[in-house]
């Protein structure tokens, strides 16, 4: 696949504006309380960041026509970025690279499967929307962002959208939103502790179902899905009933890449036209499938495997 910028024709196209990091990760028999040293196994070290995760799924995973906003530093890790991007067919003309070093991550993960992350932004909190940045978001049908770069940069492309396009805001990790991002968005998509943290800032203790949760929520925005791990995730809008979207069961491995897989393919169906709940229920198998295998980008399904999986589970 092209990672020219040039639009493939007969394809839906999703811009990401987001961040990109090397991923350091090690496997620990538990996560470590505050003080303690826990021995690991050995360090990996792996293309991520949840922009570049979210557009590789939305490549690969979504088979949408994708193109990253983000910001590299110039050494290798910026290097390891780009070959993976490429190899997921994602467009990175849209990239750019900065005087500070490209962002790193630190991933434990449990035997379980569970991760616990800490993340050194780097070159992600130089990311702007330049004018070549504004030039590709105007061609997106979905602009998809996330939280781990400056909040005006956030608000800058969904500014650049052209109008009838719509903006996805993962709202990860959760942070207070300026108004005219709350305003902006289309489509928010965050897990339970998101989104109780984002509707306890609407004032009051937040409410403890998913159901209510989104529905605080859409009185800020006009839909909101609420990823639920394995329990699958809830879609949500204003004048209509919720749609429950079940989980599928597998084997997990690590759920690093699980969250983001799914924005992106959730983006790419939005952008092949498919209603919130469709594209939620494609989500929800691509991202199932992202936990069975270690890693972020690397963990990503193709299509063809996404696809055979639905069939799977319509026949069950």
């Amino acid at each position: 696949m092209s990672t020219s910028g040039e639009r493939a024709p007969g394809k839906g196209r999703v811009v990401v504006v987001g961040s990109a990091n090397v991923d350091l990760v090690v496997d620990v028999p538990r996560h470590p309380r505050g003080g303690e040293t826990v021995l690991g196994g050995e360090l990996r070290r792996t293309p991520g960041g949840k922009g570049a995760n979210q557009a590789a799924g939305a490549a690969r995973a979504g088979g949408a026509d994708t193109v990253l906003v983000a910001a590299l530093g110039r050494d290798d890790g910026a290097e390891l970025l780009l070959r993976s991007l490429g190899e997921a067919g994602v467009h990175t003309t849209g990239v750019r690279r900065v005087g500070a070093p490209t962002g790193t991550a630190l991933i434990t993960v449990s035997p379980d499967g569970e991760n616990a992350i800490v993340v050194a932004p780097g070159a992600n909190d130089h990311l702007s929307v330049d004018d070549g940045a504004r030039e590709l978001i105007a061609t997106a049908d979905v602009v998809l962002a996330q939280l781990e770069i400056p909040l005006e940069t956030v608000v800058a492309a969904a500014e650049a959208r052209r109008p009838g396009a719509t903006f996805v805001l993962n709202a990860a990790p959760s942070r207070e939103l300026p108004e005219s991002l709350w305003r902006a968005v289309d489509v928010l998509v965050v897990n339970e502790h998101e989104a109780a943290d984002l509707a306890g800032r609407q004032g009051g203790a937040p409410p403890d179902e998913p159901a209510d949760l989104a529905r605080a929520l859409l009185s800020r925005v006009p839909e909101v899905v609420v990823t639920l791990g394995g329990d699958g995730a809830l879609v949500a809008g204003r004048g209509r009933r919720d749609v429950r979207v079940p989980g599928i069961a597998v084997d997990v491995v690590d759920t690093t890449a699980a969250g983001d897989t799914f924005c992106g393919v959730l983006a790419a169906e939005i952008a092949h036209g498919a209603d919130l709940a469709d594209a939620a229920r494609t989500a929800g198998v691509a991202g199932a499938l992202a936990v069975t295998r270690a890693g972020a980008q690397e963990a990503v399904p193709d299509r063809e495997e996404v696809l055979a999986a639905i069939r799977r589970e319509e026949e069950r």
